[in-house]
């Protein structure tokens, strides 16, 4: 199995998402895409995007990707998958940006292209990469938080403020990984999902190495 870094941002880095309607359609986008039969029209409700899905919906979906873990922030995302079958991740991503740049444009009657180019794909490749990436697909919404310092050079002001942010923050697999989050049909199939309590341990493990301050124990179970 190959793994997979995934990411792409808006042209002339504008913004993605400028509400949180247009957020949940990304999130509902992820799930939806990901499925090698055409997609057709979806309907939602615009605070739950996933409010409207039939249980046996999913044994019908013929998955493209597995979905390990993502991250929308505000003029880009970062996707972690594996593919299912040939082809599945170029699939999956052109069906995801066109669908999406298509939502976008229509609704705020613009024309053109959405997003930077062609999405960039990461192998990953070394031990020491994967046990890095999905924490830092995570970590960036630490990005959003002012008085988080500086986690990319390892100076995180408090990792107490940090863990609690991340546990907050709706628009990543992190709430899930960490069972505060109703996205997790996007993970269906993941084997690190799968594994999500010591997931939790290595995070939190993560975060007191950035930062100066270390995190109570009360703060993860």
């Amino acid at each position: 199995m190959e793994l997979y870094h995934v990411l792409n941002r808006g042209v002339e880095k504008r913004n993605l998402v400028t509400s949180d309607y247009d957020r949940n359609r990304f999130v509902r986008s992820l799930y939806e895409m990901n499925d090698a039969r055409p997609v057709k029209n979806f309907w939602y409700r615009a605070q739950d995007p996933f409010s409207d899905l039939v249980g046996h919906y999913e044994n019908k979906r013929e998955r493209l990707v597995t979905i390990h873990g993502w991250c929308l922030m505000g003029n880009h995302y970062h996707i972690l998958l594996s593919e299912n079958k040939e082809g599945g991740v170029t699939d999956f991503l052109r069906k995801l940006n066109v669908g999406y740049a298509k939502y976008f444009n229509e609704k705020y009657d613009r024309s053109g292209t959405l997003f930077q180019g062609r999405t960039k794909k990461i192998l990953i490749e070394h031990e020491s990469h994967f046990l890095w990436i999905l924490h830092y697909i995570h970590f960036n919404a630490l990005d959003f938080l002012k008085t988080a310092g500086s986690w990319r050079e390892q100076c995180l002001i408090n990792s107490g403020e940090a863990l609690a942010w991340l546990e907050r923050y709706r628009w990543s697999s992190y709430r899930d990984y960490v069972n505060k989050g109703k996205y997790a049909s996007i993970l269906a199939g993941s084997f690190m999902f799968d594994d999500r309590k010591a997931y939790m341990k290595e995070a939190r493990s993560y975060l007191s190495t950035l930062a100066d301050a270390p995190l109570p124990f009360s703060s993860i179970e």
